[in-house]
């Protein structure tokens, strides 16, 4: 075990040893989870054969028992946890999710359930330390006291909510700190990230259901990707840039990347497995279409280099395709010896 670790360990025993009774120990065991699964007033009623209700009154009142102990100095292996977790917090922003402040804590990509709820429990019982309860609006979270109470943070999460609303697009730390009263981003970013309404990619925040910041499908990312290189790109490349990204579930297939991408209206293709976003101009459609809708806005006839010059900045094409399209005599009428016009069935 290591001197983290081994830090909240001895912490939980001197919290756990200063409550007299077995039962009681057993109860605030279980309803936290400090040894497994969190259990519910139901199962612990259950199980020592008394009522839901009982159950929930015990618990608080060791909890106020616990929280007097702490205030009072009885349980000496507190102090030690608290600055542990007091330093880690302070360098991620004063407030963290539970799940990110265990990650630092125990070195693990994955701290198990029980790992998680002895911070909490540290968290509830300490009068240094701020527990925030999941809900369907927040993570289970944990803060330095003199941060704010559980509902200070919460009313600092539903400011940065509202000001990504209202802006009703993504938007940068940097942003967000010009818009609110904060000491740092960092600050910011620490809070964001206990709501369940906002999410957060390359540096953008937005509301989690917003496809920019939590693309949630393929089609999304492909567009993420694409949003975020300003270029079109082959298909194939669009798939590795979803590959190396930060999305969740992000091993996809070529094939179905290009599944996706003729699928959605959104994406055009330009040119051999290149494609481009609608909303940067481009138009779907042959290279014939594309010289027919010059032609048409021209309202009159263009040289050959003029019309190859305007074709390529539609599609990703040879100048050559371009050149054999106009050849279409049915399409396209030859003016004289390099302009053309529309064949007068197209005009």
């Amino acid at each position: 075990m290591d001197q983290n670790a081994s830090t909240i360990e001895n912490a939980i025993t001197g919290s756990l040893n200063i409550i007299e009774q077995e039962r009681e120990r057993e109860i605030i065991s279980r309803r936290f989870g400090l040894t497994g699964q969190k259990e519910t007033l139901e199962q612990i009623g259950e199980l020592l054969n008394i009522t839901r209700e009982r159950v929930r009154q015990l618990e608080k009142a060791i909890l106020v028992r616990l929280r007097i102990g702490a205030e009072e100095g009885q349980i000496s292996e507190l102090a030690a946890a608290e600055k542990l977790i007091i330093r880690n917090l302070t360098e991620l922003g004063r407030v963290a999710r539970t799940t990110d402040l265990a990650k630092r804590l125990y070195g693990k990509d994955e701290p198990t359930a029980a790992e998680r709820a002895k911070l909490v429990f540290i968290a509830s019982i300490s009068k240094a330390l701020t527990a925030v309860d999941e809900n369907d609006l927040y993570y289970s979270a944990i803060g330095i006291a003199e941060y704010g109470t559980a509902k200070d943070i919460e009313e600092r999460v539903g400011e940065i909510v509202k000001v990504i609303k209202e802006n009703k697009s993504p938007m940068t730390l940097d942003q967000l700190d010009s818009a609110l009263d904060y000491e740092h981003p960092d600050h910011i970013k620490a809070v964001a990230s206990i709501s369940k309404q906002l999410a957060s990619l390359n540096g953008l925040w937005g509301l989690a259901k917003w496809p920019t910041v939590n693309p949630r499908n393929i089609r999304d990312k492909i567009f993420v990707v694409l949003e975020a290189k300003k270029e079109p790109m082959h298909f194939s490349d669009i798939a590795k840039a979803i590959s190396a990204s930060d999305f969740r579930r992000k091993n996809v297939t070529v094939q179905a990347i290009h599944n996706e991408l003729i699928k959605d209206s959104r994406f055009v293709l330009i040119g051999r497995g290149i494609y481009a976003l609608d909303s940067w101009g481009y138009k779907r459609g042959t290279v014939a279409d594309i010289i027919t809708n010059i032609l048409k806005e021209a309202g009159e006839p263009l040289t050959r280099e003029e019309i190859v010059k305007r074709v390529l900045r539609a599609r990703k094409v040879k100048e050559t395709t371009v050149l054999l399209n106009l050849q279409n005599k049915e399409l396209f009428e030859k003016v004289d010896r390099d302009s053309y016009k529309l064949a007068e069935k197209q005009a």
